[in-house]
C-alpha cells in the first residue's frame, strides 16, 4: 500500500500537514508567552489598584494578592513617580528583563524558544504599560516555572491538534486520490492490459471517460495509438495474405512465360521484316517477365536477390525503356529525351537497372498522360571519378505533398491511381544492393527529377 500512488500521498499529506502546523506552531507559542505575561501584569495591576485604594492593608491581605497574581514585586509608574506597590521577598535576583511595549515579533518568538528550551526556573523582570492607562507603566517580577509549564501545556495540544488535523486530511486526500487518479489510472492500465492480449480486435481499444484533464488527453492519445496500431496491424495481415497470393501467381506466370518464350523461338525463323525485327524486343520483355516473377518470389520470402554486377551499356538500357514507355503512352503527346554520352557503361546488374529505370520512366509517364497534355521525359546520365550519375525528369505537375512525406515507403508512395506503392521502394532498395543511392532531387509544379548514384568502387573501368 506504502508503494501504491495513494499511500504516497498519504505520507506525504501527513509530513506536509505536519510541518505546517510547525511552522505555525512558533509565532503561536510566541504570541501565547506574550499573552501570558500580560495576563500576569493585567493581574499585578489589579492587585496594586486594591492597595491604592486601601493603603492598610495587612500585610497577609497583600501576600495573598501576590499569589494569586503569580508575582513577587509589582512596581507601578504614575505621575512619573515609581512606587514600589507590592511586595515580598525573592528566592534568587532578576536574571533577565523583558519590555513588552516594544517587543517585536522576531523578539518574542526568539525568548519564547529560549524559554522552552531552558528547563532551569529564573526569576525575569517584565515591563508592560498597564491597562486602560492607569499610569505610564508596570513592572512584575515572576518565576519562569509556571510560564513554561504553561507553553509546555499548550504546545502539546497543538500538536495533539495538529496531528488529529493532518490524519484526518490525509484520508481525505487518500480516498480522494482513489476515487479521482487511482481508479481512472488502474482503468487505463486494464483497457491496455487487454487491447494487448488481442490488439487486432477493434472492440478493446480504449474509449475516454476520464473527467480529469489530463487523463482524458492520455487517454484519447492512447485510443489513438491503439486505433492506428490496429490497422496497422490489419494491414500486415492483408498484405502477408497478399504476399502468398502474389507469389502463387508469380509462380505460376513465370511457368506461362517460360512456355512462351519457346514459342518466339519459332517465330524467329519468319522471313516478315518486321516480325524479324520485333522479336528480339518481345523475347526480351518475356525474358525480363520471367525474371520479375522470379523477384516477386524472392521478395516474398523478404528477401531481394543480390545483384549481379557487370558492365552495362547504359544507352541500351535506356534505349529499351524508352522504347517500351513510348508504346505504353500510346496517343499522349509525351516526348522522350535520352541525354546519354555514347558508350557510356555502368557497373550494375542489368536486370535490376532495368527495373529501376522502368519504374521511374513509368512514374514519369503516368504523371504526365493524367494531366492530359503529355510533356516530356529526360533522361541524363554523366559520370565522374568517383560515380555514375543518372537524372529521370518530367516536366509534370510535382508529387503531391503526401506522396513526398511517405517517399520509399512501401504502400506510402502511391501517386498514380491503381499503383502499389512498391515502385519507389523496390527501386530504392535494388540501388543500395548496388552500393548507391535513389534520391528526389527536386520536385514541384515545373516537375520531378530522381538522381541515382551508382559508386565506381573497386573494380569499375
Amino acid at each position: 500500500m506504502l508503494n501504491s500512488l495513494s499511500g504516497r500521498f498519504l505520507i506525504l499529506t501527513t509530513v506536509f500537514v505536519m510541518l505546517a502546523e510547525v511552522l505555525i506552531f512558533v509565532p503561536s507559542i510566541a504570541r501565547f508567552r506574550e499573552d501570558f505575561l500580560a495576563q500576569r501584569l493585567e493581574r499585578a495591576q489589579i492587585a496594586s489598584l486594591a492597595l491604592l485604594a486601601d493603603d492598610m492593608l495587612t500585610p497577609e491581605l497583600e501576600a495573598e494578592l501576590l499569589r494569586n497574581a503569580e508575582v513577587f514585586n509589582v512596581v507601578l509608574r504614575r505621575d512619573e513617580v515609581r512606587q514600589l506597590v507590592l511586595a515580598s521577598p525573592m528566592p534568587s535576583s532578576i536574571d533577565a528583563t523583558y519590555d513588552l511595549r516594544a517587543a517585536t515579533a522576531p523578539v518574542l518568538i526568539r525568548d519564547a524558544l529560549v524559554r522552552l528550551v531552558r528547563p532551569e526556573p529564573q526569576v525575569i523582570r517584565v515591563i508592560g504599560a498597564p491597562v486602560r492607562d492607569a499610569g505610564l507603566l508596570i513592572e512584575i517580577t515572576m518565576d519562569t516555572g509556571p510560564l513554561r509549564a504553561a507553553m509546555i501545556e499548550y504546545g502539546i495540544r497543538i500538536l495533539i491538534l495538529s496531528a488529529v488535523i493532518s490524519v484526518f486530511t490525509a484520508v481525505l486526500l487518500f480516498v480522494a486520490v482513489r476515487i479521482l487518479l487511482v481508479r481512472p489510472i488502474k482503468s487505463v492500465v486494464g483497457y491496455m492490459q487487454r487491447y494487448a492480449a488481442a490488439p487486432e480486435d477493434a472492440r478493446r481499444i480504449i474509449q475516454p471517460r476520464a473527467a480529469v484533464t489530463e487523463l482524458r488527453e492520455a487517454e484519447e492519445a492512447l485510443q489513438k495509438l491503439q486505433t492506428e496500431l490496429t490497422q496497422a496491424l490489419r494491414q500486415k495481415e492483408r498484405l502477408a495474405q497478399l504476399g502468398g497470393a502474389v507469389a502463387r501467381i508469380s509462380h505460376d506466370l513465370r511457368n506461362i512465360l517460360t512456355s512462351a518464350q519457346l514459342f518466339t523461338d519459332r517465330i524467329e525463323a519468319s522471313d516478315d521484316p518486321l516480325v524479324r525485327r520485333l522479336v528480339p524486343k518481345l523475347v526480351n520483355s518475356m525474358t525480363r517477365a520471367v525474371s520479375l516473377c522470379e523477384s516477386t518470389l524472392a521478395f516474398g520470402r523478404a528477401e531481394e536477390p543480390a545483384p549481379t554486377l557487370g558492365l552495362v551499356t547504359l544507352g541500351e538500357t535506356v534505349g529499351d525503356v524508352v522504347d517500351s514507355e513510348r508504346l505504353a503512352a500510346g496517343d499522349t503527346p509525351i516526348e522522350f529525351v535520352e541525354e546519354i554520352p555514347p558508350g557510356m557503361t555502368v557497373r550494375a546488374d542489368p536486370e535490376q537497372l532495368f527495373r529501376v529505370l522502368s519504374n521511374l520512366m513509368r512514374n514519369a509517364r503516368q504523371a504526365l498522360t493524367a494531366t492530359g497534355r503529355g510533356g516530356r521525359i529526360t533522361v541524363a546520365a554523366n559520370e565522374d571519378d568517383d560515380a555514375w550519375w543518372i537524372r529521370v525528369a518530367d516536366t509534370g505537375p510535382g508529387l503531391p505533398e503526401r506522396t513526398r512525406m511517405h517517399l520509399f515507403q512501401p504502400f506510402q508512395s502511391r501517386a498514380a491511381k491503381g499503383g502499389s506503392g512498391l515502385g519507389l521502394t523496390i527501386a530504392s532498395e535494388l540501388i543500395r544492393g548496388h552500393g548507391g543511392t535513389l534520391d528526389l532531387a527536386h520536385s514541384g509544379p515545373d516537375g520531378t527529377c530522381f538522381c541515382i548514384r551508382l559508386p565506381k568502387g573497386d573494380g569499375a573501368i
